[in-house]
């Protein structure tokens, strides 16, 4: 048995054993130390034969590699996962607006003043452009030829501020509107092969100018700025008109309407393939205006009239509701066609309006500010009555004006007017009296600078109104402290007796005088003026009416108030108004002329209301650089009262 193995195992092993070595299936341990130095003498090695380091480095880059990615996954789908899931599902689905229908404006009679009509606009979607530039260029030149206004490096100009593949290349960015109706059609039926140009209907607002005077009332729309983007933030698209002047744009929320939305699935062009939900919106509120367009119309045309007869170009007029603070009319000249702005026009035609010399965009009516001249002095009458300064019988002598000094302070008229009250002194302008009233003379004691601001802005002057109209301004009202700081001198007795007739520094607007006048109409109300009379839905149905309350009431008392509605009642039966008898009612007012220059003419002025016993309408006119209000703007409050009252 022993030999048998010996033979088997010789053939089977390169190496030698000796019988003996093997002792129970074991090497004995002097046959392993010969087997290992049998070993060494050949290149055949059993044993390690690489480097323990060498996987430690090797594990420690594989960690690292599978660290970045594993934080690039996660930068991928937890913080940005919002981010990419909406630019996917931009590839597929998206939301649409349905825009709302804005709201229309009328007249107090219900006459409507504005309509939407169809304007074509062109937009494009830059994520849907084609990503080969020659096939984005073919398309960019064929918009381009279909507009004749817009070149190729204008739209890539547009195009290069849309960083491509970020949420705003998803928004629609515009293009071009008010296209005419040809091009818009054979541009929406070519958009089909052109992936991310989109034409389509939206509104246009049409004004019905039964007065081209409305335009500074109605105001318009135009598309809206990369300022107001920012301001309104996402409840407007790039594409998007807004309210710009007038109602349009202090009444924008309202009248906007809110607008609906439809979530569709598109194709590979962005094209919409089927809508998948769809959410109505609201459309915008009606307005209804307490102005009356055909007091509106007449109202302009005696001031156009008037200017051409005069040589004249810068007026304005205002009619208010003394009993409720409510506009009737509002007349700026000269004006503008507020149609050519919704309609659309070139930067050059813009800015031939807007830098033109005579303003035609400004609303000189609530934003243009004057020295008052002696309409003022109803005012000064009232708080010298109510702080006991005169009462209905204090008389002073005018023998042409009074002296301080080296200083004369004239009368208007030469020798003056003799013995003098309150009602004769408002019927016939009388300086003499209102520099007693006002600054006092020699022992007589007047209401000094401060209490006559006071009253003044009891009245309701040096503040805005608070007219539902963008761009009122304030007036002005000098004091002390501002002479000082401005101009750098003292307050003498001269800026007194300037103050207390309406010159000086002294400044109001053309409401601001008619707002205060229907305070000696009412009896002692001040209200704020409004020109929205009524919020409708867009079905005219009554949503609101305005607050028609007094935000001041008995500002003086009513014995007070009766003695200063006399005197402008005097005005017209024996002073400076008298023309104003031939009107079919009674009517009580103040003429004024007012001195801003020493080069060129001075303002005219006239405000008053009728019926003298039951008023129920004020008027206000200022003509710059008219002359004398009582030959200048008493007979445009002649004509339009007398055709107020006459009308059936």
């Amino acid at each position: 048995m022993t030999s048998l193995f010996k033979r088997k195992f010789k053939k089977s092993h390169p190496f030698t054993i000796r019988e003996g070595d093997l002792k129970l299936g074991k090497l004995n341990r002097g046959s392993a130390e010969d087997w290992l130095e049998e070993t060494k003498g050949t290149k055949e090695t059993i044993g390690k034969n690489f480097d323990i380091n060498k996987v430690f480095k090797i594990n420690l880059v594989l960690f690292l590699f599978m660290g970045v990615i594993i934080a690039r996954a996660a930068w991928l789908q937890v913080v940005k996962g919002g981010y990419y899931y909406e630019l996917a599902e931009g590839n597929r689905i998206r939301v649409e607006r349905l825009e709302a229908k804005r709201g229309v404006i009328y007249d107090r009679e219900g006459r409507p003043l504005v309509r939407n009509s169809a304007n074509f606009l062109l937009y494009f979607v830059p994520a849907d452009l084609p990503k080969d530039s020659l096939a984005r260029q073919a398309i960019i030149q064929r918009v381009s030829e279909n507009l004749e206004n817009l070149k190729p490096e204008d739209i890539l100009n547009l195009l290069s501020k849309i960083e491509p593949g970020s949420l705003e290349s998803y928004q629609p960015l515009f293009i071009a509107d008010n296209i005419e109706y040809d091009k818009a059609m054979m541009l929406y039926l070519e958009s089909d092969n052109m992936p991310g140009v989109v034409i389509t209907n939206k509104t246009r607002r049409e004004y019905n100018l039964y007065s081209l005077s409305l335009s500074h009332v109605l105001g318009y729309t135009g598309k809206i700025n990369d300022k107001e983007l920012v301001k309104f933030g996402s409840e407007y698209l790039p594409i998007d008109y807004i309210g710009k002047s007038g109602m349009e744009n202090f009444w924008e929320n309202e009248m906007k309407g809110t607008n609906g939305k439809k979530q569709i699935e598109v194709d590979a062009l962005g094209k919409e393939k089927k809508i998948i939900n769809q959410e109505a919106g609201e459309d915008g509120h009606n307005l209804v205006l307490s102005i009356d367009v055909e007091l509106q119309k007449k109202l302009e045309e005696s001031i156009i009239k008037s200017l051409q007869k005069a040589n004249l170009n810068k007026a304005c007029a205002i009619a208010l509701d003394p009993n409720n603070g409510e506009i009737l009319a509002m007349v700026s000249f000269p004006s503008y066609n507020n149609n050519d702005f919704a309609h659309g026009m070139t930067q050059a035609e813009y800015e031939k309006i807007a830098n033109h010399p005579d303003r035609p965009l400004f609303n000189r009516c609530i934003s243009g500010e004057y020295p008052s001249g002696s309409v003022i002095k109803p005012v000064i009458a009232a708080a010298a009555l109510e702080e006991n300064v005169i009462n209905e019988n204090t008389s002073f002598l005018s023998s042409g004006g009074i002296r301080i000094g080296q200083w004369f302070f004239p009368d208007w008229k030469a020798g003056g007017h003799g013995t003098t009250n309150v009602r004769r002194a408002l019927a016939e302008s009388v300086n003499t009296f209102f520099y007693y009233i006002g600054g006092g003379y020699q022992d007589f004691q007047g209401l000094g600078l401060d209490r006559m601001v006071k009253y003044e802005k009891l009245f309701g002057l040096d503040t805005q109104t608070g007219i539902d109209m963008p761009g009122e301004a304030s007036g002005f009202l000098p004091t002390e402290e501002w002479k000082k700081k401005t101009k750098g001198e003292p307050w003498y007795i001269g800026d007194t007796y300037h103050l207390a007739i309406g010159q000086g520094d002294t400044l109001v607007t053309p409401l601001q005088v008619a707002d205060y006048t229907a305070v000696f109409a009412n009896g002692g109300s001040l209200y704020r003026p409004h020109i929205i009379k009524q919020v409708l839905n867009s079905k005219d149905q009554l949503i609101s009416e305005v607050d028609n309350q007094p935000i001041k009431s008995k500002i003086i008392s009513s014995k007070n108030i009766n003695i200063v509605r006399e005197g402008m009642r005097q005005t017209v039966t024996a002073g400076s108004a008298r023309s104003l008898q031939s009107v079919p009612v009674e009517v009580a007012g103040k003429t004024g002329t007012a001195q801003w220059s020493t080069t060129k003419p001075t303002h005219a002025w006239f405000t008053g209301f009728a019926p003298y016993d039951k008023p129920q309408i004020v008027i206000t006119v200022l003509i710059e650089q008219g002359g004398e209000g009582s030959s200048v703007a008493v007979p445009i409050a002649n004509e339009v009262l007398t055709w107020y009252f006459r009308k059936p």
